[in-house]
């Protein structure tokens, strides 16, 4: 598993695709914080991180899978798969592997974003006025939502061979994951079961999580779903050998 973590990893730093992937997400939530008029921390008049979590997501939903698109999808597109399936390294190596990989970069484009928090901090009225608990619930919150989607993502590359198609049906995925299900909790023959129906989809979880109350129970979801995708995605990989 290391040793495909640490060619996928290297793949990305020797092309763009790392850098653009960084520079964008930054540059989308940099302007969206300190710049655009209705969404700015300075004419809020508030210090908190608010910006970032809710309009997040909907970033992370097309860079992501612009990151895992081509991990599978390439490597069948060449031929390269089944090389690698020859290899001396079980199907649960090869899915973590790139998995970490592709989670390790999401990691690394957030990472920036607590110069926000720090000069946010500072800007308090106030220096510190600002909740610490309520922003680290949410940074947990923010890497667990790009954990599932980097799964969903390697699932989508998983099942095609061209790129693009990896990336529409990731996109289409994690939308669905993160609002398909609180919008279906909304139609009314289903209100007896709303909250059951609102508790499935990922934005209930991440929202609970982003108020700085670290529930178990959240956490464990977001381990789950991780976890069933990656398995669907290596019982994807396993049925290619036949």
């Amino acid at each position: 598993m290391i040793r495909i973590f640490v060619k996928e990893f290297n793949s990305y730093l020797n092309s763009l695709v790392a850098y653009v992937v960084i520079s964008v997400f930054l540059t989308g939530i940099g302007l969206l914080m300190w710049i655009f008029p209705d969404t700015n921390v300075l004419d809020y008049g508030y210090a908190d991180m608010s910006t970032l979590f809710n309009f997040g997501p909907y970033v992370m939903m097309f860079l992501i899978p612009a990151i895992t698109m081509k991990m599978f999808a390439e490597e069948r597109k060449l031929g390269t798969l089944e090389i690698l399936l020859t290899r001396p390294v079980s199907d649960w190596g090869i899915v973590l592997g790139k998995y970490f990989a592709g989670l390790f970069l999401v990691v690394l484009a957030i990472l920036p974003t607590l110069l926000y928090y720090y000069s946010i901090y500072q800007l308090g009225n106030p220096a510190g006025n600002i909740d610490t608990p309520g922003v680290t619930g949410s940074y947990i919150g923010f890497i667990m939502l790009g954990a599932v989607f980097t799964s969903f993502g390697l699932l989508a590359s998983s099942v095609t061979t061209s790129q693009v198609v990896a990336f529409i049906i990731a996109v289409f995925m994690c939308f669905f994951i993160f609002e398909g299900f609180s919008a279906l909790s909304g139609i009314n023959e289903w209100a007896s079961y709303a909250l059951f129906v609102d508790q499935l989809g990922v934005v209930y979880h991440y929202n609970t999580l982003s108020k700085g109350l670290i529930d178990s129970r959240d956490v464990v979801y977001f381990i789950s779903i991780t976890g069933i995708v990656l398995m669907i995605t290596k019982l994807i990989l396993g049925s290619r050998k036949w």
